[in-house]
């Protein structure tokens, strides 16, 4: 209950006003000592007292990160959300410099761009001394306006992430605050009217005209102030010209800039497209060629099996040619066979004419034997005989 936000409190840029503060840091604030013994129950009328009891400023120190009581209040500003005139008046307190800079840390977090720089730029002026609090546990010597600049100027503040604010030149353009006017223009406008009231006396001593003299002011004094006031004018209208001049520049320079990345982006595009296309090509040419290779395979397996049915059906014609040819010089060949070892032996069973032919188809062998001459006398010619015997050829006759 202790670490809720006010229920009446508003949301801050879409959000819960604590929230500004990174989460890491928020429990660390709330195990903090001093949050649970100091900062509990405080309203903002009892939030000055302890505002004034201020030593130092910073964000976290040490190795486990403490967070300092002035980041401790700053959070408790944030939960109870006080109004704005009550941290106005922190901010125009000059009695105080650390409730000051309370009060402008808090509308840095919270406020508008118009109030920010409505309330903290008139800080520039004070310059007082502050002890700042660093990351490791020791002090360092700062002041009221360098940390009003980095409020304005700087993403990072006493550990915290600083809302984005817009430019001053921006709310200048579109008139919503008017042009700075600084503090040492009326320094110089002080030695001017001193210059000016020195150069009325010695015209007077010299014996300026009586008249002028009660009226205040010369015919030379009127001429040079209008002199001046006209340089002055001129001075502020060149300004003026050049700061819109460079606003322009920066303008369009802002311009060809966002032109040469729209263009490189276009180019990448087209190049990835480009690319992808390519990548698509090789992809079709890839498969066109695999089908023509899967076609060619085809084609050849067709022509192959084409051939070995040729060649089959060949060769069962030719072997069923060639069963037919032999069966029939099978079949004759039984038959002379059959006719002729069945006549003389049906004939021969013991006759007489069975026993000539036999008696005289041994002297028919005997003859052949005889007749092939290897049966000479003569040993070289009988060894020749059988060789030509062997090769077939006639035997040698003495």
């Amino acid at each position: 209950m202790a670490n809720r936000t006010d229920p009446a409190a508003k949301s801050i840029r879409g959000t819960n006003p604590q929230n500004l503060v990174e989460k890491i840091l928020r429990s660390k604030i709330y195990q903090f000592t001093y949050w649970k013994e100091q900062c509990f129950g405080l309203t903002a009328e009892t939030l000055v007292d302890k505002a004034m009891e201020l030593d130092h400023l910073g964000g976290t120190y040490g190795g486990n990160r403490k967070p300092t009581p002035f980041m401790c209040l700053v959070m408790k500003m944030l939960q109870i959300q006080p109004e704005k005139d009550i941290v106005v008046e922190f901010i125009k307190n000059e009695d105080y410099k650390y409730v000051r800079i309370l009060g402008a840390f808090y509308l840095r977090l919270t406020g508008s761009d118009t109030d920010v720089y409505q309330y903290l730029e008139p800080l520039y002026n004070d310059y007082r001394k502050l002890r700042r609090k660093l990351t490791d546990g020791c002090f360092a010597l700062t002041h009221v306006d360098e940390v009003i600049d980095e409020l304005l100027t700087k993403d990072y503040s006493c550990d915290i992430a600083l809302p984005r604010i817009k430019k001053r030149w921006t709310l200048e353009s579109i008139g919503r605050l008017e042009l700075r006017r600084s503090a040492l223009e009326d320094d110089f406008e002080e030695e001017e009217e001193k210059e000016e009231d020195e150069q009325v006396m010695a015209e007077l001593e010299a014996g300026a005209h009586e008249k002028d003299y009660y009226r205040g002011r010369s015919p030379a004094r009127d001429r040079d102030r209008d002199r001046k006031r006209d340089s002055y004018r001129h001075r502020e209208r060149d300004y003026d010209r050049d700061y819109d001049r460079d606003r322009g520049r920066g303008r369009e320079r802002d311009r060809d800039r966002d032109r040469d990345r729209d263009r490189d982006r276009d180019r990448e595009r087209d190049r990835d497209r480009d690319r992808d296309r390519d990548r698509y090509r090789l992809r079709e040419d890839y498969g066109r060629e695999r089908e023509r290779d899967r076609e060619d395979r085809e084609r050849d397996r067709r022509d192959r099996d084409r051939g070995r049915r040729r060649s089959r059906s060949r060769s069962r014609s030719r072997s069923r040619d060639r069963k037919e040819r032999g069966g029939d010089r099978e079949g004759g060949n039984r038959r002379k066979r059959h006719d002729r070892s069945a006549s003389p032996r049906k004939r021969s069973d013991g006759t007489e004419e069975g026993n000539a032919r036999e008696e005289s188809k041994k002297k028919k062998e005997r003859k052949e034997k005889k007749d092939d001459g290897t049966d000479h006398p003569d040993p070289e010619i009988a060894e020749q005989n059988r060789l030509r015997a062997s090769l077939g050829l006639k035997p040698l006759r003495p």
